[in-house]
């Protein structure tokens, strides 16, 4: 049963209050990024920043119980456990779509995900984004909140029936994409005009550097790409991909040995020979993955 029914409030009465935002996110520098925005922003109330989807759908059960419902969510879609599709389809089931915020999807990939978004979302926010693209995209979200009123609720409804690929008039429950569209198979590599096509396949290791990572290659050749690590490897096969390290994910096609030094901790040891570090913190990963101790 939604909450409270739907939320009804006239245009002009919510034009007058404070925006109430909130932000999911499950990386930190994307939600302070955001957080930042946000709060530069004179009629905006941050709500909370969210950092995983089940915390998310409890932030916006919590706002609708204490009278002060969410107005707009920006939700990141690659999120670990429950992802930003499962977090519409969650809180809408308990809320119910009248009473749902307007969304703003946030993504660093341009994927099958955008046609659904351009058709039925309010906005949604490619990585990396300008501060003048997310002004233009709050802008909306609160013309939205502000008096979108069926309109919005018809377009929440429809992105719903496309994600759960059912017609709207069916009853099951949500439908994860298939398999094999749910991750990458090509890295956009964009630089001084040109746009290029990295397979994933070719890479070979991944390395964290600020707010990019380099893609190497079993050519030892190293692409920079604008992207934090974690979404990346969000995005990524986790049949192949493996994080081993807070800064290193490494293609397990390119793994030739482990090697064990005297203290017990272990370098992966690539075809080509390059050595990368096996941290103590990702070896249950690598452990659970192999389906095996080391």
């Amino acid at each position: 049963m939604p909450l409270g029914g739907p939320r009804v409030r006239a245009a002009e009465d919510r034009a007058d209050s404070p925006l109430r935002v909130l932000l999911a996110d499950d990386e930190k520098p994307a939600r302070r990024r955001l957080l930042e925005l946000l709060e530069g922003e004179a009629y905006v109330q941050v709500a909370g920043a969210c950092g995983g989807g089940r915390e998310t759908v409890r932030a916006l059960e919590d706002a609708a119980r204490a009278g002060q419902p969410v107005d707009v969510l920006f939700l990141d879609v690659q999120m670990p456990e429950v992802d930003g599709f499962a977090v519409i389809d969650a809180a809408t089931a308990s809320l119910g779509a009248a009473a749902m915020p307007a969304i703003v999807f946030v993504t660093a990939y341009d994927r099958y995900a955008l046609q659904a978004f351009d058709a039925h979302a309010v906005d949604y926010l490619l990585k990396p984004y300008s501060d003048d693209r997310f002004r233009a995209a709050l802008g909306r979200a609160a013309r939205y909140a502000h008096g979108g009123g069926a309109a919005a609720v018809r377009r929440l409804e429809a992105l719903l029936a496309d994600l759960r690929g059912r017609p709207r008039e069916e009853g099951t429950a949500f439908r994860s994409p298939p398999e094999a569209s749910r991750y990458l198979d090509r890295v956009v590599l964009k630089s001084h005009g040109r746009v290029r096509f990295l397979r994933v396949e070719e890479i070979a290791w991944i390395e964290a550097d600020g707010v990019y990572v380099r893609l190497h290659t079993a050519e030892r050749t190293a692409h920079l790409h604008r992207a934090l690590l974690g979404e990346l490897e969000a995005a990524l096969d986790p049949r192949h991909f493996v994080r081993i390290h807070r800064s290193t994910v490494v293609n397990l096609d390119f793994v030739d040995e482990l090697q064990a030094d005297s203290h017990g901790e272990y370098a992966v040891l690539l075809r080509d020979r390059t050595a990368l570090k096996l941290s103590r913190s990702y070896r249950p990963a690598l452990e659970a993955r192999l389906g095996q101790r080391l």
